[in-house]
């Protein structure tokens, strides 16, 4: 298994894809720390992977609240065993704004979800990497990207765009303490059958799915991607090419 012995933080634990990677995370062997606005979702998700026989425990935690951020990393650093944190993955929500051309909106409506996806970002990352700096390395994760030209995506598409500036920024100031960074771009999983067919210009056929997502970003935080940092996993399937 490629994340036995690690410990892994999923913020955001409770949605689509936070789901399918804390169960992807925890069957590659890691013990995994849930988080979320509510618990009930947060649980089925834990039950779950403790039926696979999987490691999980649940935390009820605003990700925008930066002390209860630190309060969370400084317990899980603590707990178990102490080895601290080697994994934290941001799949915490954005306010999402989509459907109407920038022309139309209100600034104000522009910039929620950007001021969202970073305050996020940030507390939950370097709340992570204050410890991953004492132990010596860790991976950081995020849902980014940006790069896509699709019209309507409003403010979405532009704190996706800017995380990829906050992962940028702390890969390079991370990097030296052994810390990796990386973020996965995806334009998305609906469900199985016709509709997961690819976006129009995409060279694949269809969208990757939630496992698709998860299996990429167990890759990312494992050993086997130890020299890559700063970097972005595509999995547009060729929709935005490299």
């Amino acid at each position: 298994m490629l994340l036995t012995g690690k410990t892994a933080i999923v913020h955001g634990g409770s949605g689509a894809v936070g789901a399918a990677v804390a169960r992807a995370f925890a069957r590659e062997g890691a013990a995994v720390h849930l988080t979320g606005r509510t618990v009930p979702p947060l649980e089925e998700v834990a039950r779950r992977i403790r039926g696979d026989g999987g490691i999980a425990h649940v935390a009820r935690l605003d990700a925008t609240d930066r002390a209860a951020v630190d309060r969370h990393a400084e317990a899980v650093a603590a707990a178990g065993d102490g080895t601290g944190i080697d994994i934290c993955f941001n799949a915490t929500s954005d306010d999402d704004l989509q459907g109407s051309p920038l022309l139309d909106l209100a600034v104000a409506d522009v910039l929620r979800p950007v001021t969202k996806a970073v305050t996020t970002t940030l507390t939950t990352a370097t709340a992570a990497a204050r410890h991953m700096i004492d132990r010596g390395g860790g991976v950081l994760l995020v849902l980014a990207g940006g790069r896509e030209t699709i019209p309507g995506l409003g403010g979405s598409h532009i704190a996706w765009s800017a995380l990829t500036g906050v992962c940028r920024q702390l890969a390079a100031e991370l990097g030296p303490h052994g810390v990796r960074v990386a973020w996965l771009l995806s334009p998305g999983s609906p469900a199985p059958g016709a509709e997961n067919r690819a976006d129009e210009g995409a060279l694949l056929t269809e969208r990757p799915g939630y496992d698709d997502v998860a299996n990429a970003a167990v890759f990312a935080a494992s050993d086997w991607a130890r020299t890559m940092t700063a970097t972005e996993l595509n999995l547009t399937g060729g929709l935005v090419p490299d």
